[in-house]
């Protein structure tokens, strides 16, 4: 098995470096060892701090990717020179591998209203027509909750994308991982819109530049209130010197 990324503390939450981390998540995938992949960014680290159960849930993760720009912004001023590893290129970079490879491992979507997750699966098995995904939409009364855990206990996907948000997609995978031992799990937030073409990812040229967080701003300005996570994580990262 490949070497596991080092891991460094972001205000008392972990966060794995690495070069190369879809190499290491398929080599843990064909071992069949269980792994839950957290996307870590700003707006995280402060609902962590006063949320127990999510950053326990962080703690827990066994790789934590520096997806926000005040992440990497965090860590370079410590020395450390890390890019960006946004969840959705991560979870596309395994779907692509998989495919190219034609690695029928059973997936499952799980999120997104109803029909986006489906679409979503459409568009990658569109791509790739190999890849097989069944889905479920993530407006579930306690019934459906309890149908969906029997049908993962039947399934046995491989590999598992929650997409309901922030802590949601934590919490519910972290109570949950047990139903597939060997299943890769990973919280893709909004990314079954952005597949089933309802939204759009933000231009090249601002996701190269880290503001890729500005462009779902003016996408959904609602947002607004969640987005003065930043300047509090900008403070406490200039303040806290490790």
């Amino acid at each position: 098995m490949l070497e596991a990324p080092k891991q460094f503390s972001v205000l008392g939450l972990p966060v794995h470096l690495a070069v190369d981390y879809t190499n290491w998540l398929r080599d843990r995938l064909h071992s069949g060892v269980s792994t839950h992949i957290v996307t870590l960014n700003a707006e995280m680290v402060i609902q962590a701090e006063q949320n127990e159960q999510l950053a326990a849930a962080i703690r827990q993760a066994d790789l934590v990717i520096p997806d926000g720009a005040g992440v990497i912004l965090y860590l370079r001023r410590r020395g450390y020179r890390q890019r960006r590893c946004p969840g959705i290129e991560l979870a596309e970079s395994l779907l692509e591998q998989l495919g190219k490879r034609g690695e029928s491992y059973p997936i499952f979507f799980y999120g997104g209203a109803p029909g986006v997750a489906a679409s979503a699966a459409d568009y990658w098995k569109s791509r790739s027509p190999e890849l097989s995904i069944t889905t479920s939409h993530g407006y579930l009364n306690s019934d459906g909750q309890t149908q969906l855990q029997q049908t993962l206990k039947q399934q046995q996907p491989r590999l598992v994308f929650v997409g309901l948000g922030v802590p949601r997609q934590e919490l519910w995978i972290a109570e949950n991982r047990w139903l597939c031992p060997q299943a890769t799990w990973i919280g893709v937030g909004g990314s079954f819109d952005i597949w089933a073409g309802i939204k759009n990812r933000a231009p090249e040229w601002l996701r190269e530049h880290n503001l890729e967080w500005l462009y779902r701003l003016y996408q959904e300005p609602w947002r607004w209130r969640r987005m003065l996570a930043l300047p509090q994580f900008a403070w406490r990262a200039l303040v806290v010197r490790c």
